[in-house]
Order: structure tokens, then sequence, then C-alpha cells
């Protein structure tokens, strides 16, 4: 009986009633097959593919005996024996190199949820490692042992979770930047089913999920979509899912798609799609935009420039936008470029945030300073107001899978090594945070950060969750710093706004407005001393309201907050000057605990 192509749509393996379509792009082979436990794993009783005719380089068929839960692989031949090959559009993998699984994401149990993710002014992000994050007794974290803590996220305030990428790699361990697979969640983190668990607990809890993703490369672990087909295109390279000339060299190997072909394209579109529509995930992080759109992250070289990764990801963007406008698009593009989150119509690649690698640099120069002469207040400054904007298109923070490894450890251990517990470290530790929860943008915190976890970052070591208890005084600090900076209690509304002012950045004084609409809970004054003594009689020109006050109707005073390096972190109120001003009242400051 000749082969016949299976009308239905869609890639990979799509359940049916009755069934399952299996389709497969392999657009040089000869031949293609797909054998599963629904043929006994008999190759003689495997079923032949038919290409399609209404598709470039596809194949498919239907199998009546397939199912949910079918294990399969496809058999391709060029010439020669048949290749064995993972589905590269599975959604489940029992490994790397294991067998495909047919899943229906039909059958997931969201449980009537109705979530709707916070404003992006009212985000807060926590980046996290799987295994590390919610490591046991038993051996590393999974999805359901991460539920486990989304508690104590839930109480520390925060309001989304970036989860670092999660898809099946090869290795033993991994921080998920080697992804084998961009469809399928990595088998010992528990699958696709218990990612599914974790974004339904944490919408359950009021935390938005974010998913890191990985286009700028594959691999290079575990690369079944290495000529995949039989077809090499050039020696040394990898065939139809990659370039075959020097653009396909990046730094982790020649594994760069290739963003001129639009079956490509539609396969790294398509699982950032059901990412967001199949499992719910509220927005994309998206790994190293800048590899995509040039051959060693640098777009300023024109010499290395791929303008096809530019146009694809415009694309993308416009894609996902138009589909579901709600979600966060978030690039690590790491140069400051604004085109970054310019509209494609623009000119612009039409993401609404990116990471803003200039805050990080600047604020940690200054924390990891030893002498107060060396902090460069103007510079810190600079990195609080950024390149102006709306409030979310950019993420701030002082630490973050790349900025606590790769030969940098977290900032109290860079501040005083080996003595990450010392007064000095736990001080200008906590002033980062200050900073990143008060300065306009997204703010993102890293695992661990919020009990002061040591050391450096690796994907063996688990976070110690008993410093929560014996650090207790630091973990409730950075719980106010959240609070204040979600406006919870009603007077801080302006670290949520639009505006920012830098009021004086002098003599190791830092002190900016931040305001919306203006007034009594909205204006919010923040002052920072980055010396290591104390400062009094500062004189600061603070908001107040139109036409000024009288006895009877007291002028409104903006909230001020205070933090300092030194021991003494509460200012001393001074009389305000300036061409708008008020009476200074510190109505909010913190000390550090001892």
């Amino acid at each position: 009986m000749p082969a016949r192509s299976s009308s239905y749509p869609g890639m990979g393996a799509v359940p049916h009633d009755d069934g399952v379509t299996f389709r497969v792009w392999a657009p040089q082979a000869r031949q293609v097959a797909v054998v599963g436990d629904f043929c006994g794993w008999d190759q003689r009783r495997r079923t032949v593919l038919a290409k399609d005719h209404h598709r470039s380089g596809t194949w498919s068929a239907f199998v009546p005996g397939a199912g949910p839960g079918s294990h399969y692989r496809f058999l391709v031949r060029r010439g020669g024996p048949y290749l064995s090959r993972q589905d590269p559009c599975a959604r489940q993998v029992t490994g790397a190199r294991g067998a495909s699984v047919v899943f229906d994401p039909r059958r997931i149990d969201w449980g009537g949820e109705h979530f709707r993710a916070p404003g992006w002014d009212d985000l807060v992000v926590y980046e996290l490692h799987v295994p590390t994050f919610a490591a046991t007794a038993e051996g590393p974290g999974t999805f359901d042992t991460a539920i486990g803590r989304l508690d104590h996220l839930a109480w520390l305030g925060v309001t989304a979770v970036e989860v670092m990428p999660p898809f099946e790699f090869a290795s033993g361990t991994s921080w998920g930047y080697n992804p084998s697979q961009l469809y399928a969640i990595e088998s010992s983190y528990g699958g696709p089913w218990a990612f599914a668990r974790f974004v339904r607990e944490a919408h359950a809890r009021g935390i938005a999920v974010l998913l890191d993703v990985v286009h700028n490369h594959v691999g290079p672990d575990g690369p079944h979509l290495w000529r995949f087909d039989g077809a090499a295109g050039r020696r040394r390279y990898g065939g139809a899912f990659f370039y075959n000339d020097r653009r396909a060299l990046t730094p982790w190997g020649a594994t760069r798609p290739n963003y001129d072909r639009k079956a490509v394209r539609n396969f790294l579109r398509d699982s950032a799609v059901m990412w967001m529509e199949d499992f719910r995930v509220d927005g994309l992080r998206f790994d190293g935009t800048n590899f995509v759109r040039s051959r060693w992250g640098d777009v300023r070289d024109p010499a290395h420039h791929i303008a096809a990764g530019d146009r694809y990801l415009a694309a993308l963007t416009s894609d996902l936008r138009s589909r579901q406008p709600w979600k966060l698009l978030v690039a690590e593009d790491m140069q400051r470029d604004l085109a970054v989150t310019r509209s494609p119509q623009e000119g612009g690649l039409g993401f609404h945030s990116q990471w803003d690698a200039g805050f990080v640099h600047a604020v940690r120069g200054a924390l990891e300073a030893v002498d107060d002469g060396a902090r460069d207040v103007r510079a810190v400054a600079a990195a609080v107001l950024g390149q102006g904007g709306p409030l979310h298109e950019r993420v701030v923070y002082t630490e973050s899978h790349d900025e606590v490894a790769n030969g940098r450890a977290r900032v109290p251990e860079q501040i005083m090594p080996g003595q990450a517990d010392s007064w000095h470290s736990r001080t200008r530790t906590a002033l980062g945070l200050v900073l990143t929860l008060t300065a306009p943008g997204i703010p993102m915190l890293f695992q661990g950060q919020d009990v002061l976890e040591d050391g450096w970052f690796t994907d063996t070591r688990p976070v110690d969750w008993s410093k929560a208890h014996h650090r207790a005084g630091f973990l409730h600090l950075v719980r106010q710093l959240v609070l204040l900076r979600r406006d919870t209690a009603g007077t801080t509304g302006g670290l949520r706004g639009r505006h920012t002012h830098v009021l004086h950045a002098d003599d190791g004084l830092l002190a900016y407005h931040r305001w919306d609409r203006g007034g009594p809970g909205d204006d919010v004054v923040v002052v920072v001393n980055l010396t290591t003594h104390p400062r009094r009689d500062v004189r600061l020109g603070l908001p107040r309201a139109a036409g000024g006050g009288s006895a009877a109707t007291p002028t409104p005073r903006p909230t001020a907050l205070g933090w300092g390096l030194s021991t003494r972190t509460t200012p001393t109120p001074n009389r305000a000057r300036g061409t708008v001003a008020g009476t200074a009242r510190w109505s909010a400051s913190v000390r550090m605990p001892r």
C-alpha cells in the first residue's frame, strides 16, 4: 500500500481521537518512516511517511494505532541505512537520546484557572534554576519540589519567576543553555506535566511565570538536529537546520540556526508560541539576542552582522504580540541598544524590555570598591536614570546567573571574599538591592539573593535555605524593600511611576525623585549614602503641592527613603531648598540588622 500524507495540520506528533499525525521536516531525505511502541518497535512494521504536496520538505502520515503516551522515533534515510532520530518538535522525551513521546496539551489540568498577570509596573522578578533552587535531601530539584518554594516567594512579595531554560539537555547537569530539544521539558525536572503543575501553582499564588528560551544556538550537546536528514551541506557543518557557512560559528560551536530558511524560522517560532499558549507562561526572555543578530555578539560590527537574525526577531515579536499582546517579551541583548524595544514598524526588534548591562556594571562597581573615593556616584546616577523610555523597557539587577559565575561571585562574596556575612558585605549588598528596587525598570533578584547567599553560582550547588533562619534580618529587609517597590502600603506609588529626576549626585551622596502623577502617596525621594561615614545637614529640594501650604493646610510631604553604607543609616531631617521646596520628613528609613 503506497504511503499517504496526513490531511491533519501540525508538526511533530499531533494526537486525534482515533490516532496520531506524525509530521517532520527533512528536506534532503529520500525516505522517512516512524516506528514506536505502537508497532512493537519492529522496523519491518514501520509506517512510511509521504511527502506533503502543500509543504516544502515535510513528510507525514496518520497512524491509527498511536495515541497520547506512545513512544516513537523517526527513521530518516538519504542514502544507505536509516538514521534513527528524535522528533525535533517532540513535546516530551524520555531523555536526550531516548524516545519521543506523544503529548496532548489538551489533557493538562488547569483547574479552571483564569490568571491575570500583574501589571508590568508591579513586576518583581525572581530568576531561578530548578535543580539548585528546589534541591532536597534526595537530590536536585524538580518542578514539583519547586512548587514547595512558591509560598516563600509569595511571602517575599515576588510577582514573577523567571525560569532558566528547562529544556531537555544531554549533559548530566546544566544551566539549561545547551538545549537539545526546544519543545520538551527536561525529563529529570519532571517533564511537561510537572512544568504545567508548576505554572498552575505559581498562578494560584499570584505569581507570573517567565520562561527563558534559547534561539541563538542549539545544543551543542546531544545534537539530534545535526545533519538530521543525512545531508551536511558542507563538511563539518550541520545541514538543514543550521547555517552551513561561517555564520554557523558561535561561542558554543557551529550550531546557529539558519534564520534565512522559512522552515527553521517556523520551527523556532512555533516553540515560543507553544509555551505561551499551551503552557500558559506569561512571558519569554530570549537568551543572547545579540548572537542572533551578530556572529560574535557585537551588533555594531557590520562585518559580522546577520541581517536575517534581525528580521527573524522582528517578525517573531510581531507574531507573538499579535497573539497575546499582554505577555512580556524580554531580550538579553546587553548592548543598551534602543532598537531592541523599538517597534518593528519603526525599524526595531519589538521586544517590550531588555536586560540593562549598564545598570549592573555601574552599581556593582560602586558596591565592590574598597575605598569611598573609588565609588563613582555619577555613574550610579546615570545607571539609575537609564536611557529614558517607559518603566518596563529595561530589567535592572545586581545579580543574575551570568553575574555570579564565569569568574565572578555573588555581591557579598565579591565585596569581602570568604566573609560574605560581614557587616560591610551585608550593608553594601543591601544597598545594591535598594538601588535595584527603587530605580525605574523591572527589578530582578537572583535565587538566594534574599538570604544573602555567598560564593558563586554553579549547576550543582543548591541554595542553602537554612540561611533564611540565621540571616532572617536580612531576609526581612529584602521583603520590606520589595513591598516598598510595589507600594503595598499606598505611600510609595512613585516607585512604580514613569518619572525620575536626580536631585543630588556628588560627594558620595545620591538622591533622586520618583513619581507618576505626583502628590501624597506618590512622590518618593530616595537618598543613598555611598560613603562609609554619616552625612548630616544635607539640603535637597523636595516636591510640594502647587501654591505651598499654610498652618491650616500643611504642605503635603513626600515619602523620603534613606539608606547608606555607614553604621548610621537613619538620615538627619534637614530643611529643604531649591525650586521645588517642602519639609523633608524621613518617613521610611531602613537600618541594617546586626
